[in-house]
């Protein structure tokens, strides 16, 4: 009566080990496509950034059809009277504050009206008291910028503006559709990054993908290693089953 029990056992043990050792290989499997994925991205990146600025037209006709993110943009824009925006849960350098923005209008040759742009002026810390706003001083007339464009990636388990009323306005994600709604004003579908602002000294943090090709194979490495170690203790474990059972018959 005792065998089959055995038996039993060691076939259970061996298909959870068989489980358990595909699931760690398919996750690190899925970290190296991702990182083929980011890799693919960042060459585009390269390209994009290697590419002459767009002027705005040529911006929001790209923007109709592919991600907007690292083209380079030249324009010449005016303040439009609403809020400094400031997107909390920002961290630079290790410090935690805000990306500060400010919308602004772009001259173009288009006698249609087009949407307003959102110009990043640049991070900010949020000192000790989170009830307190920092203060900045906002771009107040016509100024050329250059610099990057880029596109926020929305997190799926918290994607909403959830703005607070005030002046400056701080929100919580950067939806630019919710964004456009709250101002009741139309927005383009990316954020333009100076290489500088005048009068401004503030950091510009670029991170155009949240995480890089690296970290996706550093995490791969970690999952293979898991699968690796697992299947050892397991084999293991059926070996010293094995010579238990070997031996207790021998008694």
């Amino acid at each position: 009566m005792k065998a089959p029990t055995v038996r039993g056992g060691t076939i259970f043990l061996v298909l959870v080990t068989l489980l358990v050792f595909t699931i760690l290989v398919k996750l690190g499997l899925w970290q190296l496509d991702r990182a083929a994925e980011k890799q693919a991205l960042q060459q585009a990146l390269t390209l994009k950034q290697a590419a002459p600025p767009l002027d705005y037209q040529g911006l929001l006709a790209l923007g109709e059809r592919e991600s907007l993110t690292g083209y380079r943009l030249a324009v010449k824009a005016t303040p439009v009277n609403t809020p400094i925006i400031l997107l909390d849960n920002q961290v630079y350098e290790g410090r935690v504050g805000y990306l500060a923005y400010q919308v602004m209008r772009v001259e173009t040759e288009l006698k249609a009206e087009v949407p307003l742009l959102l110009v990043e002026l640049g991070f900010i810390d949020s000192g000790l008291d989170r009830q307190k706003l920092p203060h900045l001083s906002r771009l107040n007339q016509e100024v050329a910028l250059s610099g990057r464009v880029y596109q926020r990636a929305s997190n799926p388990l918290s994607q909403h503006l959830l703005a607070e009323a005030g002046s400056p306005m701080r929100i919580q994600n950067l939806n630019l559709p919710e964004l456009s709604q709250t101002l009741k004003l139309p927005l383009a579908p990316a954020i333009l990054q100076p290489e500088a602002i005048p009068g401004s000294a503030l950091p510009h943090p670029w991170q155009p993908l949240p995480m890089s090709a690296q970290k996706h194979q550093g995490y791969a490495l970690q999952w293979f290693s898991m699968a690796t170690v697992f299947l050892m203790l397991m084999i293991y474990l059926l070996i010293f089953k094995r010579k238990n059972k070997e031996s207790s018959k021998n008694k």
